[in-house]
């Protein structure tokens, strides 16, 4: 049955009166009070609670506590025993989550109460929605300004092992033997006894870890031979071909073996490294992951973050405004838009976007310009050494060229579909340049055709060499920070999980979780230096009023003693006496 606390609804005694006055102020100033403040109140707990009945059922426990506790596990990289732990007996964690109640229902949770709550969350795609609620409000609370943002990608781990070619295929020859002894033990006899003794014991299979090198390619095509057998023996059942785990077999040899016939025989040839696609399966325990041929195998998070030029860096809040999990395969090309559009639903578009080199496709830059975005970046690619680019020629704004690098007019320019600027043969055929010269010989003149795509690209690498784009584009170079801070504090770059949607849910909420962390120190940092600025002026106006006070009694205790003393001083190159009534 339902159970959500009503936020909105005050209570007539402060539940946390029992709390010490200066643990209470510890508590709100740090990221618990801001938990539950801003927080907690937003938690998409309506959409969460379809999975209950609202008459029937054992009551649940509080929902704004249980997603919270979900983001708290992120936040801090907890396994489950520890989340657990730190739900039932941590004063912070009771005091994020408003768990006031007493009772012994409220007070415990139980791994199993856990792992269901996660499941769901999971399969409801809530990670998503907890992310942007706690987003957006804290945007609000801390009033961001969302005009300068930067984007960039990390690579990340599921809790699986690395495996060999070999090893792939053997784990999911050993997954399918026991999946099918389980459930088909009649027909599990009439598998070959070979077989089964070579992959389904422990110690057996224990085996293929300890080959040599050397051997490493005979034992894998006697591996490719076994999965072609099982392939072939298993093809025409219908009740063996829907298991789960006889799909990763086909698909582990299509990626990674060729049948090649050669009359009656058939032989089995192991393709070349090379020729093994990126995303074909990595580990049989998680189908999902893939690989990058720069970063390994696993995953990789795409992450765009606010960033201020003017504010002092301790009083702004850099808030993470996008976050989406991808494949390791994936192109960051792909990236940029999604991440765009992603921010303008959220109501924090960005008016100018600073990206590296993998996002700087002329398509993004044009897409982007469509939704209001300036992409600041450098072109993709370095031109060849000595090689003479579009964007050494001098061109007017519309793209036409007025003169080449060695400043020679050309004979008339065109624009069709293409632009076509013609130079005189025997200019261009004297030219010592001529051999690095995108120019091409017609027969009445030396030709340059350009498209109105290289021009846009021309003109950017002419921008790329000014002062400006340097000092904007300096400022990108901030998001690496991000990047480890959100591998330090929240541990996203080795998980515990495996799978796309257990990983995404991991991630977007420790995303979620780096933004509190980072809201709560701003505030603390904000706070201080307004107390500072407070006991600042009143020590300032204290210490002019105690220098006044000690020159006056310097001053009355000095006339005193010259009006019953004559006081020497040396001036003009003569004792003098002070007059009683000369000024001090």
């Amino acid at each position: 049955m339902i159970n959500i606390k009503d936020l909105r609804q005050l209570q007539f005694l402060d539940p946390w009166s029992d709390i010490s006055p200066r643990k209470r102020k510890i508590l709100d100033s740090s990221w618990p009070g801001l938990f539950q403040k801003e927080i907690l109140p937003v938690l998409p707990v309506l959409k969460f609670s379809k999975s209950y009945s609202s008459k029937r059922g054992r009551k649940s426990k509080e929902l704004h506590a249980m997603l919270g506790t979900l983001i708290l596990q992120q936040q801090f990289d907890l396994t489950d025993e520890e989340t657990v732990g730190h739900y039932i007996f941590d004063e912070r964690w009771q005091y994020a989550l408003n768990r006031y109640e007493k009772s012994e229902d409220s007070e415990y949770m139980c791994l199993k109460t856990l792992w269901s709550i996660r499941d769901t969350a999971s399969r409801e795609n809530l990670d998503v929605e907890i992310f942007r609620s706690a987003t957006g409000k804290l945007a609000e609370a801390f009033n961001v300004d969302p005009d300068f943002q930067r984007q960039d990608s990390v690579h990340i781990k599921s809790n699986m092992r690395k495996l060999s070619r070999m090893n792939i295929c053997a784990n999911a020859i050993r997954r399918f033997l026991k999946n099918f002894k389980r459930h088909h033990k009649d027909s599990f006899s009439q598998i070959d006894k070979e077989l089964v003794d070579k992959y389904l014991p422990k110690k057996a299979f224990q085996c293929f870890a300890r080959v040599k090198p050397s051997e490493a390619k005979k034992t894998l095509a006697v591996v490719a031979e076994d999965l072609y057998a099982l392939i072939q023996r298993f093809e025409s059942m219908e009740t063996v071909t829907s298991m789960p785990s006889y799909k990763p077999l086909e698909r582990i040899f299509s990626e990674q073996f060729i049948v090649k016939e050669s009359g009656d025989k058939q032989t089995i040839e192991v393709k070349k490294s090379k020729e093994v696609a990126s995303d074909s399966l990595q580990n049989p325990s998680d189908p999902d992951a893939t690989y990058s041929g720069h970063k390994g195998q696993g995953y990789q998070v795409q992450i765009m973050e606010t960033f201020c030029k003017d504010q002092e860096k301790n009083e702004t809040l850099n808030l993470i405004t996008h976050v989406e999990v991808e494949q390791a395969h994936e192109s960051d090309v792909h990236a940029l838009i999604p991440a765009i559009e992603s921010t303008e639903k959220l109501g924090l578009k960005p008016k100018e976007a600073l990206v590296d080199e993998g996002y700087s496709s002329d398509d993004n830059v044009e897409k982007a310009k469509e939704h209001g975005v300036e992409v600041v970046t450098p072109v993709k690619g370095s031109s060849k050494k000595d090689h003479i680019n579009l964007s050494a020629f001098s061109m007017n704004s519309k793209g036409k060229i007025k003169k080449c690098p060695k400043n020679k007019k050309p004979v008339k320019v065109k624009r069709k579909k293409r632009f076509s600027a013609a130079f005189d043969l025997n200019v261009c055929g004297s030219c010592p340049n001529l051999e690095n010269c995108p120019v091409e010989k017609g027969k009445k003149y030396f030709y340059l055709r350009y498209s109105k795509k290289d021009v846009r690209i021309a003109f950017r690498r002419q921008y790329e060499e000014t002062d400006e784009f340097k000092d904007r584009y300096r400022w990108r170079s901030g998001v690496e920070a991000t990047m480890s801070e959100f591998d330090r504090r929240t541990g996203v770059k080795q998980l515990r999980v495996r799978g796309f949607r257990a990983v995404r849910f991991a991630a977007t909420l420790k995303a979620a979780g780096l933004n509190i962390l980072r809201a709560a120190a701003v505030r603390k940092a904000r706070k201080s230096a307004e107390v500072l600025a407070a006991t600042g002026n009143v020590s300032l106006n204290r210490r002019i009023s105690s220098v006044l006070s000690v020159k006056e009694r310097l001053k009355s205790t000095f006339c005193r003693f010259k009006q019953k003393f004559n006081v020497y001083f040396w001036g003009s190159g003569s004792w003098s006496t002070i007059q009683a009534n000369s000024s001090f």
